[in-house]
């Protein structure tokens, strides 16, 4: 692989980790960060070792020697800063989201296409070692047909009415910042979306859902059970039920171990249980690192999307939760 020149757009929290990610690939430059503010961009690209920092997303943009751009701004500003990149001919990994709704996600995608570059929503549970080894054991086989999928992932936070996390103006809500690993993770392992949805969300004092819960059913019988919270700390187990086995994933959309039951079972009549192999997969630094070595990749091989996070499941992912909101009355000055 080619050595390739990164730049930042948003210098925030995930940043951080993005970068930090970097130092675990060789062949990854450290090159500009673009942010409103020129002091936080001077301050990241210090603290990282960057080494330009712009005043702007467009001086960022313009920089004829960045190769690609890592988006990490809040959510309904993913479409704004993903086409001023894609029309000046920088690759994107913009974070997930890909975009604040299914709308604003097309867009980018037609994009890319007309503009020939690459495009990516950086879901990275997706390209940590724990979710390949996953869709391996399911692809193998190993659980027979997979069933229906159980997932959480919830947390208590800080209630900052105008703040990335609450603010409707932002994309806020549980759906979106948590509950969109349950659903990328759902669409990963049926490979499609769900015919119907019956979805619950509870909604907090900025307008937006504290708690969203919701019965994914699809063609063929399978289902999905599936809960996100910033008002309360679950366990953000996954489960993956097949017709032959299980493969249970703790701390899933970090995890780095999982265990396959199947074979086997245990025991006799209905609570018979399944013998279990656990498959140990660490990784170094924050794990950013695979979703930006797979961005490499695709951009040295001159790919413009990644077969593991293609265009159209993301926003196909995105169309769901826009239904899964449009059921329970949230919209956001966005949708429009």
């Amino acid at each position: 692989m080619r050595r390739i020149r990164w730049g930042i757009l948003a210098p925030g929290r995930i940043a951080n980790k993005f970068a930090q990610g970097l130092d675990a690939i060789p062949e990854a430059v450290k090159y500009a960060v673009g942010s409103r503010d020129i002091g936080r961009a001077e301050a990241f690209a210090a603290r990282h070792g960057f080494e330009k920092a712009y005043g702007s997303y467009r001086e960022l943009a313009s920089d004829p020697l960045v190769d690609i751009i890592y988006i990490a701004a809040p959510h309904t500003l993913h479409e704004q800063a993903t086409l001023l990149c894609l029309v000046n001919g920088k690759a994107v990994i913009c974070e997930k989201p890909l975009a604040a709704n299914a709308r604003q996600a097309i867009k980018m995608a037609q994009c890319a296409r007309r503009n020939g570059v690459f495009l990516m929503e950086a879901m990275w549970t997706r390209f940590l070692p724990a979710m390949r080894k996953t869709r391996e054991l399911i692809d193998g086989g190993a659980i027979g047909e997979a069933r229906f999928v159980s997932a959480d992932f919830g947390f208590k936070a800080d209630v900052i009415p105008d703040g990335r996390l609450f603010s409707p103006a932002l994309g806020g809500g549980s759906l979106l910042d948590v509950g969109i690993y349950n659903l990328s993770l759902c669409s990963m392992v049926f490979g499609k979306q769900p015919e119907r949805i019956h979805p619950h969300m509870v909604f907090g004092s900025s307008g937006v859902d504290v708690e969203a819960s919701a019965l994914l059913t699809y063609g063929g019988g399978q289902s999905a059970l599936l809960y996100s919270a910033l008002s309360l700390d679950t366990p953000h187990e996954a489960r993956i039920v097949g017709s032959d086995g299980r493969i249970e994933l703790p701390d899933y959309w970090h995890g780095t171990y999982l265990t396959l039951r199947a074979g086997d079972r245990i025991g006799s009549g209905s609570r018979g249980s399944y013998g279990g192999q656990t498959f140990v997969l660490p990784y170094e630094s924050t794990g950013y690192q695979f979703e930006a070595q797979e961005a490499m990749r695709c951009v040295s091989e001159g790919l413009i999307e990644s077969p593991t996070m293609p265009f159209d499941e993301s926003v196909a992912i995105l169309e769901t939760a826009d239904r899964i909101r449009e059921c329970c009355g949230l919209r956001y000055p966005c949708d429009v």
